[in-house]
């Protein structure tokens, strides 16, 4: 039986299988960080979908980082993020209703966004309500139509919501929601997978 994905990363969370998950993604996550946050100055961060809390505490290290939050579903994540980093900012909430108290300058998210049931009203969200102006978002994703292994995930992992959605269509998300200078990369490709793709665009107005 399928479930839903906060449910299923709870578990992972419980049993440890958030840390080899976030070894899984220190590649791509390295190359979205060093792309966005470059000539970045006092800047604040957020993480959505943060898991464990693992890019929030990378992201709080750096030199010029003025504030670090994350935000996830699964409560069991938010509360092994809080037992490794006690004076964190965590939240334990719905991406897709959840709202910052103040507004920042760079929001990542680490194959997250296409477990929600509506991906596009969340770009727009983020877009709207949670960046700065000049604010950036980059998203990296590893389960989308062009990277055909990734296919079966749905069943492999049990998880009910996994929208499998071609890249062209991700990156018109992006500019629906009012986004220029949206790019996109693959990182990390070779045979038979596709690489992480990453997308990123910044907020003008």
């Amino acid at each position: 039986m399928k479930r839903k994905p906060t449910t299923v990363f709870s578990e992972w969370a419980a049993t440890g299988r958030d840390e080899p998950m976030a070894k899984g993604h220190e590649v791509a996550v390295n190359n979205m960080l060093e792309y966005a946050l470059k000539n970045k100055k006092n800047f604040s961060f957020i993480d959505a979908g943060c898991g464990n809390g693992w890019v929030v505490r990378l992201v709080k290290a750096h030199n010029d980082c003025a504030a670090a939050a994350g935000v996830d579903g699964a409560q069991k994540m938010i509360e092994k993020a809080l037992s490794i980093d006690p004076t964190g900012a965590y939240h334990h909430a719905d991406l897709s209703k959840w709202m910052p108290n103040e507004k920042v300058d760079v929001v990542h998210s680490m194959e997250v966004v296409y477990y929600l049931s509506d991906p596009k009203a969340f770009i727009a969200m983020v877009y709207k309500d949670w960046l700065n102006k000049d604010g950036r978002l980059i998203v990296g994703l590893d389960f989308y139509k062009e990277n055909t292994v990734s296919h079966s995930w749905p069943e492999d992992c049990g998880v009910s919501i996994m929208q499998l959605l071609p890249e062209a269509t991700w990156i018109r998300f992006f500019k629906d929601a009012g986004f220029a200078e949206v790019d996109a990369w693959r990182v990390g490709a070779k045979e038979q997978w596709a690489g992480t793709l990453v997308i990123t665009a910044v907020k003008k107005t």
